[in-house]
């Protein structure tokens, strides 16, 4: 069966991705399912770089076709931070989502409302070392103060999408498999999946 090594150790992302790309003829692994213990240093200075780096380094140490994503929330009030460093968007060592979300609403106290944001993801596919495919996805909405719903993680509680009134939290799966940025990568990259898997 064809293998497709989802390269990340974020439960949340491989809970998205395995329901996006579950219609497909491929079986989904990750990288607890074979073992593979990898903490890839994202430097990078692009989404695109650091998705690269994360699959390639996957594809190294499994031989699986991989992959990767990499994500970050532009918030326009802070001339686009917290950007490629939302994953560590915060002074406090170990900081956790929450401590993440308090840091940015703090930076933007003082900040004329609304706060208006896009979430962007850039999602790798790495076959073998010369053959790397790119492809993005963005999802558009602004920061409230006030966090609400329970679903989802990293920003998802203060990222309202104002057309529903509804924070990416208060989503259903199958809606957030709809509209989130990483859902509009990961179904541009699904016609690159289905050519290189032969389905």
């Amino acid at each position: 069966m064809n293998k497709l090594l989802i390269a990340t150790n974020n439960k949340g992302k491989v809970k998205e991705i395995r329901a996006l790309l579950d219609d497909l003829k491929i079986e989904l692994v990750t990288p607890a399912d074979i073992h593979l213990s990898l903490d890839v240093h994202e430097d990078g200075k692009t989404y695109a770089e650091n998705a690269t780096k994360k699959a390639v380094a996957f594809f190294r140490a499994s031989g699986l076709i991989c992959l990767a994503d990499d994500s970050g929330l532009e918030v326009d009030a802070l001339n686009g931070a917290p950007g490629l460093f939302s994953a560590r968007y915060s002074s406090k060592p170990g900081a956790s989502d929450a401590d993440r979300r308090t840091f940015l609403l703090q930076n933007l106290r003082d900040k004329p409302r609304p706060w208006t944001a896009r979430f962007h993801a850039t999602v790798a596919i790495v076959v073998s070392e010369n053959d790397i495919r790119l492809v993005e996805g963005e999802c558009k909405g602004e920061i409230i103060p006030e966090e609400r719903g329970t679903s989802g993680f990293g920003y998802d509680p203060i990222f309202l999408i104002p057309e529903l009134n509804r924070t990416m939290a208060e989503l259903e799966m199958d809606e957030k498999n709809r509209l989130s940025h990483r859902a509009r990568a990961i179904l541009n990259a699904k016609p690159i999946l289905m050519k290189i898997f032969d389905l």
